[in-house]
């Protein structure tokens, strides 16, 4: 089914960041004061904001798009507050071990779910194929080579958000899964927990 021009802009400011309106225009094919009437209905149902481009130079800033709290949470969260409730309830009841435990199961449970579609012998092909895997699990994933070699996962959306906001261990897991099934270094470069909009990963061989 094709998506509406609405949702089309949601998804750009999602997966690439924030945009100039021209930009959003000829992303869709439309004029930029088409894309600008798009943009402003947006605003007005608060999905989208304006904001002044940083660094522009001398002159009057630009004005970029930018999805809204609201916004983001238009795309899936996999029943964000019963998951927190669950794990807030769990530790209250069973204490801090038991969560560790659920966490270390999950860990082990998406290693081995893993290593069963992710068999390249390069770390590039391994990359994309775990790139592929977490689209699929709605993460909105991409991945690509750097200039120096290493390469880059980027999750442009975190489904478990309210799962690693209550327990911060569930990144901690995460990054230890991607070491684990890439076989190389991984440290996080980005992280929405502490305001990045999206989380990103370098990667390089050990």
């Amino acid at each position: 089914m094709r998506q509406s021009p609405a949702n089309r802009i949601l998804l750009l400011l999602k997966t690439e960041g924030p945009q100039l309106g021209a930009a959003v225009g000829e992303h869709l094919g439309i004029s930029s004061e088409a894309a600008r009437q798009q943009l402003t209905k947006l605003a007005e149902e608060g999905l989208a904001e304006p904001v002044a481009e940083q660094g522009s130079g001398r002159g009057r800033p630009k004005q970029l798009w930018q999805l809204t709290l609201a916004g983001h949470q238009t795309f899936p969260d996999r029943h964000a507050e019963l998951t927190a409730t669950l794990l807030t309830t769990l530790v209250g009841t069973l204490g801090e071990d038991a969560l560790d435990a659920v966490i270390s199961a999950r860990e082990t449970e998406t290693v081995k779910r893993y290593r069963e579609e992710i068999s390249a012998s390069d770390l590039a092909a391994r990359v994309r194929q775990l790139a592929a895997i977490r689209t699929r699990e709605g993460y909105m994933a991409d991945s690509w080579m750097e200039e120096d070699g290493s390469f880059m996962l980027v999750e442009n959306h975190c489904p478990i958000c309210a799962a690693a906001t209550a327990c911060a261990g569930f990144c901690r897991s995460e990054l230890e899964t991607f070491r684990s099934i890439l076989n190389a270094k991984v440290e996080r470069a980005e992280h929405i927990l502490v305001g990045a909009r999206r989380c990103a990963y370098r990667i390089s061989a050990h």
